[in-house]
């Protein structure tokens, strides 16, 4: 499709021109502004295992390097604290934030007693999915997401992952045990993989509704400079050029139809129909539809807040000497416009199905067809918008393809931001995640 290749190129552009770190001498993040609404971040990035398709911060687990971490990202948070933040909401990303289960609890906890918690969202893998982490993580947690990426044995070997988690069929009857104890359950999918076939991803729609998942996510496979080699090694090269076919197939099936069974939620978010997982106030993977501005703490973390997206350093070791020293662990720094920010509103609210106009001419001083006249005529030419009055900007069915092309760009970005971030481990560290 033509206007998904326009779209890709200039997304690229403009990540690569915004998206570039700094270094920085700074100890900590801004403190928060006066009535604004933040959710904190917290990763973990420790795996028993690395997926070969996976670019965020993460590094094989030792008990010995997990748990001083731990210890010092609840200091972390705690500086936060003490620089004034409240929190509503709280997402635990990894790696694999289960890895030391009551670590984790104990986290959890200090941030519910501390902060004014309405919600935990926290990611984990199939094989966490067992009595005694669930009874742990029950009213601790509200929404899990479990990484599922394919039900296909054939893709689960692939990815390296078959061994890890069993069988597709294990990991169905996991989520369907594991699903009575929380309030959503999402079953956190990726498609596009180059040996998937329409066959394979119809087989993965139907088992993620068999599951009882109260919410799934499909996020297209996403080759990032740092993965690239690893993914055509493991799964072969991506093709972008069925993408747009293959979310129809999953739209069709999940909100198509007389009698759908899920959602929108986003974009790539379904929420199940009659369940808690499923209305406005559902929660997603995509916090930043919800909460524009958030500090992250933890190694590799990033933050963005006001004109400022802050990244953690990505190695352990200097996390732990920069919080036991007193300081957060802030290495580098990215300076957003106005401009880089009026687009990045434009790309997360209308990710998250609705742009609101008189919010964004208050918070811009203009309105967005003056601030951002490209944008504006390019998705109007693309028929992307359903909706466009005074109030609001809705899309149609090819603009929700034509946002997840526009956030599988950004994220890409993103993963850029994080190789040069990666590029500053020391030796030990590096020879860790490469064998260099």
């Amino acid at each position: 499709m033509l206007s998904e290749r326009m779209l890709s190129t200039v997304v690229r552009a403009c990540s690569n021109q915004y998206l570039k770190l700094t270094p920085t001498d700074d100890t900590k993040v801004a403190p928060p502004k006066p009535g604004q609404r933040y959710m904190l971040y917290m990763h973990v990035p420790f795996c028993e295992r690395l997926c070969p398709y996976c670019s965020f911060n993460r590094f094989p687990f030792k008990e010995e390097r997990a748990k001083p971490y731990f210890a010092n990202m609840r200091k972390e948070m705690m500086m936060l604290k003490d620089l004034g933040y409240d929190f509503e909401s709280v997402y635990i990303g990894g790696g694999t934030p289960t890895i030391m289960i009551d670590e984790l609890c104990e986290t959890i906890d200090m941030a519910r007693e501390n902060f004014s918690i309405k919600e935990v969202s926290s990611e984990t893998n199939p094989n966490h999915l067992i009595p005694s982490y669930l009874e742990k993580l029950k009213g601790r947690v509200d929404r899990l997401s479990v990484g599922v990426q394919s039900f296909d044995d054939g893709l689960l070997k692939q990815m390296d992952r078959y061994e890890k988690y069993g069988c597709g069929q294990e990991i169905m009857e996991r989520i369907q045990e594991a699903s009575p104890y929380f309030v959503s359950m999402n079953a956190d999918m990726i498609f596009n993989f180059p040996a998937q076939t329409e066959d394979i991803l119809i087989n993965d729609i139907e088992r993620v509704i068999e599951s009882g998942a109260s919410q799934t996510t499909f996020y297209p496979l996403m080759a990032s400079p740092s993965v690239q080699r690893s993914l055509a090694r493991t799964v072969g090269k991506v093709d972008y050029k069925r993408e747009q076919r293959f979310y129809e197939i999953i739209c069709e099936l999940l909100i198509g139809g007389d009698k759908p069974l899920f959602e929108n939620g986003s974009a790539w978010t379904f929420n199940r129909l009659g369940t808690g997982a499923a209305g406005e106030d559902a929660m997603i993977d995509e916090y930043v539809v919800d909460y524009e501005e958030y500090p992250a703490i933890g190694s590799g973390g990033i933050t963005y807040l006001g004109e400022n997206m802050y990244v953690n350093t990505f190695s352990v070791s200097q996390y732990n000497e920069k919080i036991e020293s007193g300081r957060m662990s802030i290495m580098g720094k990215t300076h957003f416009s106005k401009h880089d920010r009026m687009r990045y509103r434009f790309m997360m609210q209308l990710f998250g199905l609705r742009l609101d106009k008189k919010q964004f001419k208050e918070d811009f001083g203009c309105s967005i067809e003056a601030g951002l006249p490209a944008e504006m005529a390019f998705m109007t030419a693309a028929g992307a918008f359903a909706t466009n009055n005074d109030e609001e900007i809705t899309l149609t069915p090819k603009g929700r393809y034509l946002m997840v092309v526009m956030m599988r760009q950004f994220f890409i970005g993103v993963n850029n931001l994080r190789d040069q971030a990666r590029a500053a481990l020391p030796g030990e560290e590096k020879e860790l995640l490469f064998g260099c």
